[in-house]
């Protein structure tokens, strides 16, 4: 009977380990995965923001580029290659109004571009809505 209860309590020992272990498993893969979860929207928010700044930084260019075409235009007002930078940079930064002066210009110069002619009147019913 003796070496019955020895066997008895180191099987007992033995899964009193193996809980143990399982039971730290446990606690661990909860700990990071709180962890892990806390952290997800501090990570969502950082990476908004730099969206953000992104896109402030490219209206910034954009409105740069604007500005140095309508330097070109003061002194060379039927720069064609002014005109079309100033087009594609106001379309990007959604100024269809804006957009419509120099495509006008444009138009005026190129009367047989009829892509162009188009275009304006694609933006003139824009305006209009």
């Amino acid at each position: 009977m003796d070496g019955s209860k020895e066997k008895y309590v180191v099987q007992n020992r033995e899964k009193a380990k193996k809980r143990k272990k399982l039971l730290i498993l446990i606690s661990i893969i909860s700990f990071f995965g709180s962890t892990v979860m806390a952290a997800i929207p501090a990570i969502q928010e950082i990476a908004q923001q730099d969206n953000a700044s992104q896109a402030a930084s490219v209206e910034s260019t954009l409105k740069q580029q604007e500005k140095g075409y309508e330097l070109v235009l003061q002194r060379e007002p039927n720069n064609q290659v002014a005109l079309d930078g100033l087009l594609k940079v106001r379309l990007e930064l959604n100024d269809i109004p804006g957009a419509i002066e120099p495509l006008k210009k444009l138009v005026k110069l190129n009367p047989q571009r009829e892509d162009l002619i188009v275009q304006l009147e694609d933006l003139e019913q824009q305006v209009k809505k």
